[in-house]
């Protein structure tokens, strides 16, 4: 299968743990110098070949919209509005209804994983995660994965001497929501983590750079290297 041509970026967060430096804007918006942190996304996302890209808006996404309007950097951009929060697993379920191939890469707009989308592979899984390998930490938990790349289990925040977390990005299905009930308003990670043997979920590990822009410490160090 080849690899899609389209991404869905979770934009929805009110980026709580940011306000003290970041007052009034949606998290994505986060100045970076003089551009907001989105548009590193999205270069991230061009450099990848991708071609149309589907932003899950809630918070204050007006500003988000008249900054990014429907196209940038020759990528269609297209706007998921929620009217009331739906959760992360109800922004993306809203999402789908704007994509257009089988499969589609979901990713945070707080957060840059520098992967190679094209590693990431479904097979016969509705999902594939990309996971990057971290030594001493504790603000993550972790994802246990067996030789064949199929993960066996989610372990909750708690100091890990070495393991591997979450990455953000998601390459899944379109149809991955098909044949469960649920509710319009949920989380996809507690979905993720409910599901991932009946979604035969499987992972591919990275050691590219990661940043997550979710707390000011972390915020400032992006700053400080654009």
């Amino acid at each position: 299968m080849n690899s899609p041509k389209e991404a869905i970026i979770l934009c929805g967060g009110l980026g709580t743990r940011l306000k003290s430096v970041l007052p009034n804007l949606p998290k994505p918006m986060a100045p970076i110098k003089n551009k907001p942190f989105l548009a590193f996304v999205l270069e991230y996302l061009k450099r990848q070949n991708i071609k149309k890209v589907i932003l899950a808006v809630s918070y204050k996404y007006d500003i988000i919209q008249n900054y990014f309007q429907n196209s940038y950097l020759n990528m269609e951009i297209v706007y998921s509005i929620e009217d009331k929060p739906l959760g992360t697993g109800g922004a993306i379920m809203e999402a789908l209804k704007f994509v257009d191939q089988n499969s589609v890469y979901i990713l945070n707009g707080d957060t840059i994983f520098d992967i190679n989308l094209n590693n990431l592979k479904l097979d016969d899984s509705k999902i594939c995660i990309a996971l990057k390998h971290m030594n001493n930490f504790d603000r993550y938990g972790s994802v246990n994965i067996d030789k064949n790349h199929n993960i066996t289990a989610f372990n909750e925040k708690k100091f890990t001497p070495d393991g591997f977390i979450n990455g953000g990005i998601y390459l899944i299905t379109k149809d991955i929501f098909d044949i469960f009930n649920l509710q319009n308003k949920f989380s996809f990670e507690e979905f993720f983590q409910n599901n991932f043997l009946a979604l035969k979920a499987r992972a591919c590990v990275f050691d590219d750079y990661f940043i997550d822009i979710g707390i000011p410490q972390d915020y400032q160090a992006f700053i400080d290297i654009n």
